[in-house]
């Protein structure tokens, strides 16, 4: 089988700090070479592949700002459909601009949704829906007018992640400074439970770190921007608990499941995705405010690392998503 995967191109892929789209669609190629599958793998030039890499752009237009996003992205998008008689199946992980070629190529295309940024575009995937097979990363991120063949959650490379069977005594939020993954709730649940917090990632949203987060630094609330992989994983290892206070609908939350295959528990807010990523009272606590997840900051002693652990092994490997897309090319391209 010959698969073509469409990667984003805001950033490398796979990524050197953010991009969870790049980091799926990597995942995925890398796990599907592993599998004997035949890959090529669309993205910026600077990317890395076991399988065969086609570019039109040297680097993301996040990461190169002279270049103009619109232009660069038809470019790429634009190289692989004209060579689409090439492939068996093309998976796209760039959003609904791709589905427009739907009707002018006979490659079957398998789109995964990573999340909807505007209710305005779902019109897009409306006009597709009998000509592209679509796939949900939760079901809680699902929309009543599309149809679906599957959802797959997202899975981590579990060679980049460690368990660690006891912790220290520090909370950990992990993700984009930005008002809607709740930074400045972590460090408020952190000063209410007298807990010292990390904050590790990048900024997103500079006036929001720069008026709300940067004057709550101190001695106990640790700002240590971007983190490598190894960085992360001792950061998630040795963590008492992740911090996930989320101000939206997340469609998945690739931090939850990280924090988890290392042991640690997940203390969240209970919106989107997280009632499917964290069981309740076993491997995290689901909660609905500030005052809330501090209490359970009280009680995260009550979990076993091992659980939290052991649930993301079997659920949220990349072993595991790639087998089940495996399954969904071969039950596309037979049909």
């Amino acid at each position: 089988m010959r698969v073509a995967i469409l990667s984003p191109i805001a950033w490398r892929t796979p990524p050197r700090h953010y991009g969870p789209w790049e980091q799926m669609a990597y995942n995925i190629a890398e796990g599907m070479v592993k599998a004997g599958i035949e890959v090529s793998l669309f993205a910026t030039g600077d990317s890395i592949t076991s399988g065969k890499l086609n570019y039109v752009v040297d680097t993301g237009y996040e990461e190169d700002k002279t270049q103009d996003a619109k232009v660069v992205e038809c470019l790429h998008i634009s190289n692989l459909m004209e060579r689409s008689a090439e492939f068996d199946i093309i998976h796209n992980h760039f959003d609904f601009l791709p589905l427009t070629y739907c009707g002018l190529i006979k490659t079957p295309v398998i789109t995964t949704i990573h999340g909807f940024s505007s209710s305005k575009i779902i019109p897009v995937y409306q006009k597709y829906n009998h000509l592209s097979s679509y796939v949900s990363i939760s079901n809680s991120d699902r929309s009543p007018i599309l149809k679906y063949i599957a959802t797959v959650y997202n899975g981590i490379a579990t060679n980049d992640f460690s368990f660690s069977p006891v912790s220290d005594d520090y909370l950990l939020f992990l993700g984009r400074i930005h008002p809607d993954k709740g930074t400045l709730e972590a460090i408020r649940i952190a000063t209410k439970g007298k807990k010292r917090l990390i904050i590790s990632g990048i900024v997103q949203d500079e006036s929001y770190f720069r008026e709300k987060i940067q004057p709550q630094l101190n001695d106990d609330i640790i700002f240590v921007g971007h983190s490598g992989p190894q960085a992360r994983n001792k950061l998630l290892g040795k963590a008492l608990a992740l911090l996930h206070p989320i101000n939206f609908n997340e469609p998945f939350g690739l931090s939850v499941v990280e924090a988890m295959y290392c042991g640690t528990p997940v203390i969240a807010f209970n919106r989107g995705s997280m009632p499917e990523l964290i069981r309740d009272n076993k491997n995290g606590f689901l909660v609905e405010n500030v005052d809330e997840a501090s209490d359970a900051v009280d009680r995260i002693h009550l979990l076993d690392r091992s659980d939290c652990h052991q649930w993301a092994k079997a659920n949220f490997s990349s072993e595991k998503m790639v087998a089940d897309y495996l399954a969904l090319y071969k039950q596309i391209v037979h049909r």
